[in-house]
């Protein structure tokens, strides 16, 4: 249980970050909290004062002013009490009920629910930010408030509140700086989704602290000694990594805990940067620098404004040593971040500068280029690349520095250019060398693009770009490629069936009969109209009835009704069409299904189809790739037929301790779950790590997602996953 917090403690820690505080104003606020909560509890039978209480404390600590702690004090009483927008404005003003009403409608935003939704929360959240970054400020001290106390809260709502605080709200804090709600919500995150590893780690931390106490302060006064010695006034401290980032340290790199040898970093304060690079040397010159651990984030800060100089070097005792050197501004961004430099301190009005609206540019050019983005799927694409990637520093030939997401490619550089550069770019010189546009950056290269008149976006392109700039670009010229194609072949059609019956096409086009009939039929224009044609989405057939003359249309409707009932139907009554496949495809009849190999769905999956002409429909998830790439008028829906029992197979890899039993102790957990195994493989990765693979034959997503929990809780499993090509 989280401790508790005093009304006391707020003040005194807003007293000594700010010389003139407004105590009758929190005070107030508190009194008003305690009043509409009274009578409420928390799930852990404390009094739910306690809760706003603790977000109030979190925001002082951030150095934000009295509005933000007084939101923070109010942050749940519109929607948990009585009280009311008007009531909040008449007493504390027009400011704290602006943000009391943003909290309260990000409070009702979930990142667990169906892609559209789940895209349009994304909208209201980068809104709520971009007006008012204060409101996702006490958001973000809500969740962690909550984090805290999550042993109180029923598994499966634990659970899912952990995952989306993994997925949303730590790389969130992280985008805006604040290092340590980042890592404290990864932790707690940690400490739910996967217990097993997170109890093992903490006891081997623990051990460390113990061990290593000695070995810390030892390195400390050295250090602080040889500063004294150069006359470089400093400031150390030493510290042991947080659980989780030792954690996805070992999944990303597949080693051990014993093999991680920089789980001690030390951080070094100086007055100035000139000091920075004093003490750097000095460092240098004492221990030998690990070749290409070396990062100058001063020169090149970090898009969430960071700067601190990283290097790693080999100790006195031949230990790894990873160092941070920074100044006190430096060091209080990098704990703070967007709050270190907050427009609204003490001295500032309420309209903030430019220079300080300068700083979150970013979040305004995020929410114009995803304005106009209409597919869900697409926005979720780009808005997780452009709000939640780290970054890589590179150069132009001119020597501009250009931050781009880690893992961005060549292509991606040339896009960040200019659109044209990467429509018409056939290839880069990376650091003086010809490099092929997959070529992924690394920090530091220098970056030239080569050009050619003959070169265009190739639907190939898509499989390797990074960013969501160069992606939409792409998918821009190919969809309007496969328009133009999808077009040129729904007039190809119509017209050989046009002579069929007689119709002069070009006649009904000018006289206006064509578009009449693309409007009857329920399309803005004939272009698109023919476009829908190409792709297969209506039949000739229905066009036909349209541009038919009235006696023409009146013959065969005579002719037809000398068909028997029944096949009248058949002609045009068909219903939807369930087929064999465990798909229930709407509107349309005698349909031939395809799954797509990329994505693999399996029942449960949220589902689209994607039409192909002459292959009928290709059902796809909703966030595969391949529906990003299509043109959204080739997008059908379809769903799964629950009245069907459908088994799919489904690829699932574990990484796991290398140890005898293992594969035995996997394969009895599918067979208790009474999942069939239809191909098993194992190989041996790294010294202690093995990798399994396993074909299994799923009914359901819930039955997947249950047996893949299951696999986790085995011990010497690391991570469980499924695998989607």
């Amino acid at each position: 249980m989280a401790g508790m917090v005093r009304l006391q403690d707020i003040l005194d820690e807003m007293r000594a970050r700010r010389s003139d505080v407004d105590v009758d104003l929190i005070k107030k606020a508190y009194v008003y909290s305690a009043k509409v909560h009274q009578g409420q509890l928390r799930r852990s039978g404390e009094p739910y004062l306690v809760h706003p209480l603790s977000v109030a404390l979190i925001i002082a600590e951030l150095n934000l002013d009295e509005a933000s702690v007084v939101s923070a004090l109010l942050h749940d009483t519109l929607e948990d009490t009585l009280a009311t927008p008007e009531e909040v404005e008449a007493l504390f003003g027009e400011k704290v009920r602006m943000l009391v009403e943003g909290v309260t409608k990000l409070s009702s935003l979930s990142f667990n629910t169906g892609q559209e939704k789940q895209a349009e929360n994304f909208r209201k959240m980068l809104v709520a930010m971009s007006q008012d970054l204060r409101v996702i400020m006490v958001k973000l001290a809500d969740r962690l408030s909550n984090a805290r106390t999550l042993e109180f809260v029923d598994p499966e709502e634990r659970k899912l509140f952990s995952q989306e605080t993994l997925d949303i709200f730590a790389p969130l804090a992280n985008r805006l700086g604040i290092q340590w709600i980042r890592s404290e919500l990864e932790d707690c995150a940690f400490r739910w989704l996967h217990p097993q590893q997170h109890e093992e780690i903490e006891q081997r931390l623990a051990q460390v602290r113990t061990e290593r106490k000695q070995y810390i302060e030892k390195v400390v006064d050295f250090l602080e000694s040889t500063a004294e010695k150069n006359e470089i006034e400093v400031r150390v401290s030493g510290r042991i990594k947080h659980p989780y980032s030792i954690y996805r340290k070992m999944l990303q790199k597949h080693i051990d805990f014993e093999q991680i040898y920089d789980i001690i970093a030390f951080r070094i304060i100086t007055g100035n940067v000139g000091d920075c690079y004093r003490v750097l040397g000095l460092m240098h010159s004492l221990w030998k620098p690990v070749a290409g651990r070396f990062k100058d984030y001063i020169a090149m800060p970090k898009i969430n404004h960071y700067q601190s100089l990283h290097t790693t070097v080999l100790g006195g005792e031949g230990e790894r040593v990873e160092i941070q050197i920074r100044t006190e501004e430096m060091h209080r961004i990098a704990e703070q971040g967007v709050a270190a430099h907050w427009a609204y301190k003490e001295g500032v009005s309420d309209r903030s500068p430019d220079k300080d609206r300068s700083q979150f540019a970013w979040l305004r050019e995020l929410l114009e280029q995803h304005k106009e983005m209409k597919d869900p799927a697409e926005f979720l694409d780009t808005v997780r690349v452009d709000l939640f990637s780290d970054e890589v520093f590179v150069f132009t030939p001119r020597g501009d520095v250009k931050a781009m997401p880690r893992g961005a490619t060549a292509l991606d550089f040339a896009y960040a250019v200019h659109t044209e550069v990467g429509h018409r770019c056939s290839g880069a010189k990376i650091n003086g060398k010809i490099a092929p546009l997959r070529h992924r950056l690394k920090n530091g290269d220098t970056v030239e693009i080569l050009t050619s008149k003959k070169q265009k976006p190739s639907k190939d392109w898509l499989s390797f770009v990074k960013t969501s700039r160069a992606r939409n670009k792409i998918r821009s010229v190919i969809r309007a490629e496969q328009r133009r194609r999808s077009r040129e072949i729904g007039r190809e059609v119509l017209e050989k069936e046009c002579k069929r019956h007689g119709i002069n096409l070009s006649r009904s086009w000018r006289s206006g009969l064509v578009h009449q009939s693309a409007e009857a039929l329920g399309y803005g224009s004939a272009e698109e109209m023919l476009v829908a044609l190409g792709y297969g989405k209506i039949s000739t057939t229905r066009v036909i009835e349209q541009l038919l003359p009235e006696s023409k249309r009146k013959e065969q409707q005579e002719a037809l009704e000398r068909l028997k009932p029944s096949r009248i139907g058949q002609l045009f009554k068909r219903p939807a069409r369930k087929t064999g496949s465990g798909i229930l495809v709407q509107g349309l009849e005698d349909v031939m299904i395809r799954f797509g190999k990329c994505c693999n769905p399996i029942p449960g999956d949220p589902l689209v189809g994607v039409i192909t002409r002459g292959r009928g429909v290709t059902v796809h998830t909703r966030s595969c790739r391949r529906v990003l790439e299509a043109d959204s008028d080739r997008l059908i829906d379809v769903k799964w037929n629950v009245a069907q029992d459908v088994v799919r197979t489904v690829s699932v890899r574990v990484l796991c301790e290398d140890r005898p039993g293992m594969l035995a102790n996997l394969s009895n957990i599918l067979s208790e779950s009474d999942i069939n195994i239809s191909q098993v493989s194992a190989r041996v990765e790294d010294v202690g790590r093995a990798i399994c693979h396993f074909k299994l034959a799923i009914g359901s997503l819930d039955q997947l997602q249950a047996v893949i929990g299951k696999m986790e809780r085995i011990k010497g499993v690391l991570s469980v996953e499924r695998i989607q090509s």
